[in-house]
């Protein structure tokens, strides 16, 4: 017994050291983009950390730092009017154009931007000689950046940390001689602000938001940047930084801290804002921006390197260590002990290196703990970390995919609390958006569309009328998040939370509700309708976007009655609205098949303008919607594949991702593989989307939703239970001809371990956190230790069912 324990602990030791020698990125030469810095983040304080040994640049970011203030009320009085004229133009006249322009009357104001918080510039003093053995590096399963140098023949490191615990980052500077640490630490911002000494050791930033930030794709404004003296557009925000040494001294003033000959140095870096909520004013009703920031940094620096580390991959472990992923043999290929950007080169010409394809999956997942924790914002378009005053697309909450994508990973990768910020979003949606319900369309429930922020803003944005409605008019972000609540309980079971946000899910669907109309023949439709940022050629061969019943509105509807009725007959409330919703379902506009084959995306069988766009929502019922499959229908299946292979492979970065997710439910492992490679490859050689040197995903420029979605996608091809089974290797492709993963999460509240080997699986581990009936679905009969079971046969899978009980854990072994 003794030695088959000791057997197992040494399999373990080699499966977490092989994991955590295959979860790094590194660098040998420091970072001269942003792209190229290294990211550490916990939720609330992120950093970009460049690497220079001389020149040192912490790019720091708070995630609550916006700009603007709650929103305003009643912006736009007569955009009910534009709805009517709007639909008449439609439905009676069929005149798309004119339909285009009436709906610009509806629009409201643009969100506010995320912003850059500061540069911390470090100058180190290294001597004069040049500086050899340079490295950098990131190790997400202990989620420690590190720069390591040798100089005059003395060794430097600098250790950077971004703990939750500790609500700090720390930078720690030691070297293999005595007093050989001395630098000057400053701080610059892109905001209003001033610097001052505080105490002998530290520096004070302090900050104000502007009141306005004009998108980046607005260029007609004279001021595109706006601070108001007065009123409650424009938070406050405090930096501290502090130095504490082992030996040698330390002098602070107004230009920064000087270090001199010190031993080691702890720099403690802390943040907080005046930002107390969507609807306070942060200027009058703020929190106290100093007390916070001088309470954490207080508290943290009265710790060693030693406790505060200690701490962090503690928390940090909790999470990250949930899943472990390898793939192949675990022997390492040449390219793989390459640094990673001459790696990310190697493999976009065509080198294998399934670890590299198992370091972006985990990657995704640490950049999602570091970015989206509890009690904090959500992550945004840039997760947390900005440089630019001005970032694209404001890096703000664009939710007609981008914001959802950025959850996709979570409970199926086991990281379900990264998801609580986007809950408590949601909520605020909820509230701001039924005041947009009624002041824009004078219609019960809530509403939310194209772009939001830290304000929960929820009007359709284009600035009064500037934008084009095929994105700006889009209106169906209330039930697209509100699935992410349902579906946290599908994955917990956790009837308490969905009791809790049952009102919400009501009152997305009570707008819809209102919000349909009757077409010609007696079907259900919305009207205006747009499938996201796409056009189509009418009738008469003229481009336009506005139309009525689109695919993607009638998918993301039948979605959101069916998870309401769903919700509601768990709890066991609300019948009367069920028998409604049910109605309604019944006569909702159905999908169609074109006459390419193709699912048709608009309400008529109209040409794309452009045949290969980036989007391709009229597929939200094959992902992440439930309603395609081909284990449902296969015509409908089929169709949606037609539709991706007339859109062809190439895209964005986010795009590419998504792509991968649709494949895997199309239960195309080999097709859904080929979008991985396509996604990683280097920006200098893609054609299209990819990965930067520091793995960030490229739109171009920077969006990290494709980060999030190749986690997903990669995920969806283990392992899939939207249909309410586990299917158990839907999608291997076969490049992943052997492999294991741990820890993964289906709806059910199952956690599910899988082996596999020759392609095929040959043991599983299902957990039940709930208890209850257990459908799994593999490609060969299983049976189930100390369990008698029968598999039957269903197409080319078998069907196998375990009436699973609360905590128990059941052994699936290929037969």
């Amino acid at each position: 017994m003794r030695l088959l324990f000791l057997c197992l602990l040494l399999g373990l030791l080699k499966a977490s050291f092989a994991q955590d020698k295959d979860l790094m990125l590194w660098y040998d030469k420091p970072a001269t983009k942003w792209t190229e810095a290294l990211p550490v983040g916990n939720g609330l304080l992120g950093a970009m950390i460049f690497g220079n040994p001389r020149e040192e640049l912490l790019q720091l970011n708070e995630a609550t730092l916006w700009s603007g203030g709650p929103v305003k009320a009643n912006v736009n009085p007569k955009a009910a009017d534009y709805l009517a004229s709007t639909r008449k133009s439609l439905l009676e006249r069929e005149d798309y154009q004119e339909a285009n322009k009436q709906a610009k009357g509806i629009q409201g104001l643009y969100s506010q931007s995320y912003l850059p918080l500061a540069d911390l510039k470090l100058k180190q003093e290294i001597g004069s000689a040049n500086y050899n053995q340079f490295r950098r590096d990131l190790d997400i399963s202990k989620s420690l950046a590190t720069v390591s140098f040798n100089a005059n023949n003395v060794n430097f490191k600098r250790e950077i940390i971004a703990t939750a615990p500790g609500k700090a980052i720390i930078v720690r500077f030691s070297s293999s001689k005595p007093g050989m640490i001395s630098f000057k630490a400053g701080l610059t911002s892109l905001i209003k602000y001033s610097v001052a000494a505080d105490g002998p050791d530290g520096i004070i930033l302090k900050g104000k938001a502007p009141s306005q930030v004009d998108p980046n794709y607005v260029d007609y404004n004279v001021e595109p940047v706006k601070y108001a003296e007065n009123g409650c557009d424009g938070m406050r925000v405090a930096l501290q930084v502090r130095a504490v040494l082992s030996g040698g001294e330390a002098h602070a003033d107004s230009s920064g801290i000087t270090v001199r000959n010190a031993d080691e140095v702890l720099l403690f870096i802390c943040a907080a804002t005046s930002f107390n909520g969507f609807d306070k004013c942060p200027v009058s009703a703020g929190k106290n921006e100093l007390k916070i920031c001088s309470e954490n940094l207080k508290a943290a620096v009265r710790k060693s390197w030693t406790e505060l580390q200690s701490e962090h991959l503690k928390d940090y472990s909790k999470y990250f260590n949930r899943v472990n992923f390898r793939l192949g043999t675990g022997q390492e290929s040449a390219i793989s002990k390459l640094p990673t950007e001459k790696r990310l080169i190697a493999f976009s010409q065509g080198e294998k290196d399934l670890a590299f394809e198992t370091l972006l999956y985990q990657y995704g997942r640490y950049l999602l703990i570091s970015s989206s924790r509890p009690g904090g914002p959500p992550a945004n378009l840039q997760g947390i970390w900005n440089n630019l005053l001005r970032a694209p697309w404001s890096s703000n909450y664009t939710i007609n995919i981008n914001t959802q994508m950025n959850y996709w990973p979570a409970a199926i990768s086991n990281l379900e609390e990264m998801e609580y910020p986007l809950f408590g979003f949601i909520k605020d949606l909820s509230i701001t958006g039924k005041a947009t319900a009624k002041e824009f369309y004078k219609l019960r429930g809530w509403v939310a569309h194209h772009n939001s922020d830290i304000w929960a803003i929820s009007n359709p944005v284009g600035d009064l009328g500037k934008g084009d409605p095929k994105w700006a008019n889009w209106y169906m972000g209330a039930p697209w998040l509100s699935r992410h609540l349902f579906e946290h309980y599908r994955f917990t079971k956790d009837k308490r939370f969905l009791k809790d946000v049952y009102p919400v899910l009501k009152g997305a669907a009570e707008f819809l509700v209102d919000f349909l109309v009757e077409d010609k023949n007696g079907y259900l439709i919305t009207a205006p309708s747009f499938s996201p940022e796409n056009e189509y050629f009418d009738d008469k061969g003229n481009p336009a976007n506005t139309s009525i019943a689109t695919t993607m509105d009638m998918s993301i509807i039948r979605d959101h009655f069916r998870n309401c009725i769903e919700a509601a007959e768990a709890l066991n409330i609300d019948p009367a609205f069920r028998d409604i919703l049910k109605s309604k379902l019944a006569k909702l506009y159905p999908m169609h098949i074109g006459k390419k084959g193709n699912l048709q995306e608009w309400y008529k069988d109209w040409e794309d303008v452009e045949p290969h766009h980036r989007h391709v929502s009229h597929l939200y019922g094959l992902h992440p919607g439930r309603e395609i499959s081909p284990l449902i229908d296969l015509r409908i299946a089929t169709a949606s594949k037609k539709t991706l292979e007339l859109r062809g492979d190439d895209g964005t970065g986010w795009s590419l991702a998504w792509k991968i997710n649709f494949w895997a439910r199309l239960l195309d492992g080999n097709h859904a593989y080929k979008l991985i490679r396509d996604l990683m490859r280097d920006i200098s050689v893609s054609k299209g989307g990819g990965l930067y040197a520091n793995l960030f995903d490229a739109h171009p420029p920077f969006q990290i939703d494709g980060n999030f979605g190749a986690t997903s996608g990669m995920t969806e091809m283990l392992l899939q239970s939207h249909l309410d089974e586990l299917h158990l290797l839907p999608a291997l492709p076969d490049a992943w001809q052997e492999g294991s993963v741990s820890g993964l999460k289906a709806r059910g509240a199952f956690t599910v371990d899988l082996q596999w080997k020759q392609g095929k699986l040959q043991t599983a581990i299902i957990r039940s956190a709930n208890g209850g009936k257990c459908t799994i679905r593999t490609e060969t009969a299983v049976e189930v230790k100390g369990m008698a079971v029968s598999s039957s046969r269903s197409g080319d899978r078998y069907i196998t069912t375990i009436n699973t009980k609360k905590g128990q854990t059941y052994r699936i072994v290929a037969r």
